[in-house]
């Protein structure tokens, strides 16, 4: 009796690695969860790098204007200039190991599901970096001796987590306070709120009401602007005091349990890449399975602080 000529549809034109196609397949799949679960991508400026491990932002700041006394010299002025040194982070990692006997038995595609949650967790330890690094950002001082830093608004008690009508004043005073320091009103200044503050608002109706200017949905409890600033709901916006946290890096510890919501421009804060997501699968023999990993190197640092606000609470 014959052997069965076996299609190993893993091959690449029929050669080679009999996973090589799998591999490709399982990228796109990380790819696309990644993508679908990360809000910052584009809210926030992003740099790629091809060697090295840091980036400058050269920071510079405004110069004056004078009325001229006839016959007297222009000598020029001096106008200070600074800058923002983004550092990559180490290697941030996803790892799983399949089990070939488990990959077996199982009645549904597990590659897919744990390359979708590889992309997410990805994705969100990123979000949540942002969102750090915005905070601290509203905390900062100026980049430029002269300039401006950033705001950190305060709410009576709990108000800015509790009450629809103080949370949408607040978000009015933040883009109030970026005007107040001359941020373009080209620049798109984003509100980032947890799903709980989220539905507050969707639930007022005062702000929602279109007769009154309001840009939402009550039945679909959508809010879409306030003070025209997109409202972006999102899990990944700290709310608790996360120093000395070993899973955090140091440098995006702070104290955010006060914090209620973060309002900045793509200007406040920036990512550096050297390593953009990638992702591949090994099969190990001595372990009869398979390893799959997907990873990134970036890092992301404070570029404007003037551009970010935060709305925290006093408890």
């Amino acid at each position: 009796m014959a052997n069965a000529n076996v299609n190993q549809f893993g091959q690449l034109n029929g050669a080679g690695d009999a996973k090589a196609n799998f591999l490709k397949v399982f990228s796109g799949e990380v790819l696309t969860a990644f993508e679908t679960a990360n809000v910052t991508l584009d809210r926030h400026t992003i740099r790629t790098i091809s060697s090295g491990k840091s980036a400058s932002f050269p920071a510079t700041w405004k110069v004056k204007a004078g009325y001229h006394t006839p016959g007297a010299e222009l000598v020029g002025q001096k106008s200070n200039v600074g800058e923002r040194i983004i550092n990559i982070d180490d290697i941030l990692v996803a790892d799983i190991f399949l089990d070939d006997l488990d990959q077996a038995m199982t009645h549904f595609e597990v590659r897919a599901e744990y390359s979708k949650q590889a992309g997410i967790v990805l994705a969100n330890t990123w979000d949540a970096n942002v969102f750090r690094t915005g905070i601290l950002a509203a905390r900062a001082s100026a980049t430029v001796t002269g300039g401006v830093g950033g705001s950190s608004l305060t709410s009576a008690t709990t108000l800015y987590r509790t009450s629809a009508t103080d949370l949408a004043a607040g978000i009015y005073s933040a883009i109030q306070a970026m005007d107040e320091k001359d941020i373009p009103e080209t620049d798109e200044k984003f509100t980032y709120v947890k799903p709980a503050q989220y539905y507050l608002l969707a639930q007022s109706k005062d702000i929602l009401n279109r007769d009154w200017g309001g840009s939402g949905s009550y039945s679909d409890g959508k809010v879409l602007r306030i003070a025209g600033s997109p409202i972006v709901k999102t899990n990944q916006l700290p709310v608790t005091d996360t120093t000395g946290v070993p899973e955090v890096l140091a440098k995006y510890q702070g104290d955010f349990s006060k914090t209620a919501a973060l309002v900045m421009t793509k200007a406040a804060v920036g990512t550096v890449k050297l390593m953009d997501l990638a992702t591949r699968i090994d099969y190990d023999p001595r372990r009869l399975g398979d390893l799959i990993v997907a990873k990134y190197a970036i890092g992301t640092g404070i570029l404007r602080p003037e551009c970010s606000v935060e709305l925290k609470t006093t408890t």
